[in-house]
């Protein structure tokens, strides 16, 4: 069953030093908030793993707080670089960072593997392409029936995987609506996992026809932060700050710069901070 407590208690909980941590939404419902806990509480040697890691990795990244990271996709969506992720890789700053890169559909069947608890996933893809060629885990695998030749990549298995949503109850119940991504796989296929909420309320009553609904027993603590997925967006809540992902180019670019937003706006803040959010965008 899930356990409704602080996100300072979630993250000391459930994000260890070492683990291979998911933080996963898809354009919006990205946790920024918890992402932000993980840097206050300074956790090291964390293997990332994401489908398009942007700004929230980019920040992970910067502080040193990663090892390695597997990916479909990053970049700053629609700016540009991600810089510090660059730093990382180009120049080896903070600290050298492995890379292992796929396609949004091996990642995206990678998850369901793990949340279906096999060993791998198969899939038609990667015809053509050249990232088997430097990424030494994708595979190929043989239909016995059919003589097939598909494509392999192991199950994601995370340790802990964190994410945001819109609701849940107090029974520790997560309602995701809107751009559903893989979430509830990364969650499922979790060992660990929490999940901040913009509110808790009594019963969901899922009001869309796309809504997911995520059981108690799946989740391990559920957390209530307001505007957590700022500067994305949280559909039905607030908009995605555009401007903030431009200004982001700026700042992620120097590494001086960069060190003093992280500390100004991550080490010297607090989850309550992005509550400042929603209450500027649901006054817009």
């Amino acid at each position: 069953m899930a356990r409704i407590c602080t996100l300072s208690e979630a993250i000391e909980e459930n994000v260890r030093d070492g683990d291979t941590l998911a933080m996963e939404g898809f354009t919006h419902l990205i946790p920024y908030a918890a992402g932000h806990e993980i840097i206050r509480q300074g956790r090291r040697e964390l293997f990332l793993v994401r489908m398009t890691p942007d700004l929230i990795y980019d920040q992970l990244i910067g502080v040193g707080a990663a090892r390695g990271m597997k990916f479909s996709w990053g970049g700053n969506p629609g700016v540009g670089s991600l810089h510090r992720f660059r730093d990382a890789v180009e120049n080896q700053w903070p600290r050298p960072l492995e890379i292992e890169e796929h396609s949004h559909a091996a990642m995206a069947n990678a998850y369901e593997a793990g949340a279906a608890n096999l060993p791998f996933a198969m899939l038609r893809g990667y015809i053509g392409a050249d990232l088997a060629k430097v990424n030494r885990n994708i595979k190929s695998v043989t239909c016995p029936f059919t003589g097939e030749v598909l494509a392999a990549v192991p199950s994601i298995r995370p340790d802990v995987s964190v994410i945001h949503a819109q609701k849940a109850d107090r029974k520790g119940n997560v309602l995701i609506e809107g751009i559903a991504g893989v979430q509830k796989e990364a969650v499922l296929a979790a060992r660990r996992s929490v999940v901040t909420v913009e509110e808790i309320v009594d019963e969901l009553n899922p009001p869309s026809p796309n809504a997911v609904i995520l059981p108690t027993w799946a989740i391990s603590a559920v957390v209530h932060v307001p505007g957590g997925a700022f500067p994305s967006y949280a559909h039905g809540y607030y908009p995605r700050s555009n401007a903030f992902y431009i200004a982001w180019d700026k700042i992620a670019r120097d590494r001086d710069s960069f060190a003093a937003w992280i500390k100004d706006n991550v080490l010297a803040s607090t989850p309550g901070d992005f509550s400042r959010h929603l209450t500027k965008h649901a006054a817009a």
